[in-house]
């Protein structure tokens, strides 16, 4: 099993900063993805930002140019850098992985964080 735990959310006002973290353990396991959902009450959950093992990112076109997603090497810890924030970012903010266990190559599987609220006021 995977675990992650994600920190660094907050109450922020508009056009300030936050650096989301989200800490992988448990189980060895070779990752294909890694990244950021968020949902807003009566909203869906939608992607913010995502890495790939094939070193491509994805951003929601609304955080382009504000966000910025990174990691270490090992794919154990994943960041969201956030700037110039805006109310309509209010949400909780989870951290998703996909992949699959490396001794057993049971997979892929994905696992999800509890998740980090993220407050902008205006």
């Amino acid at each position: 099993q995977v675990q992650l735990v994600e920190s660094g959310g907050g109450l922020v006002q508009a056009g300030g900063s936050l650096r989301l973290s989200c800490t992988r353990s448990g189980n060895i396991f070779t990752i294909n993805a890694m990244g950021w959902y968020r949902q807003a009450p009566g909203k869906q959950r939608e992607l913010v930002a995502q890495m790939t093992a094939g070193q491509s990112t994805d951003y929601a076109e609304d955080v382009k140019g504000r966000f910025t997603i990174s990691r270490d090497n090992a794919w154990n810890t994943v960041y969201l850098q956030m700037n110039s924030l805006k109310p309509e970012d209010t949400a909780g903010y989870y951290c998703r992985v996909v992949g699959y266990d490396t001794l057993t190559s049971r997979g892929p599987s994905e696992y999800w964080g509890q998740g980090t609220q993220v407050t902008v006021s205006s």
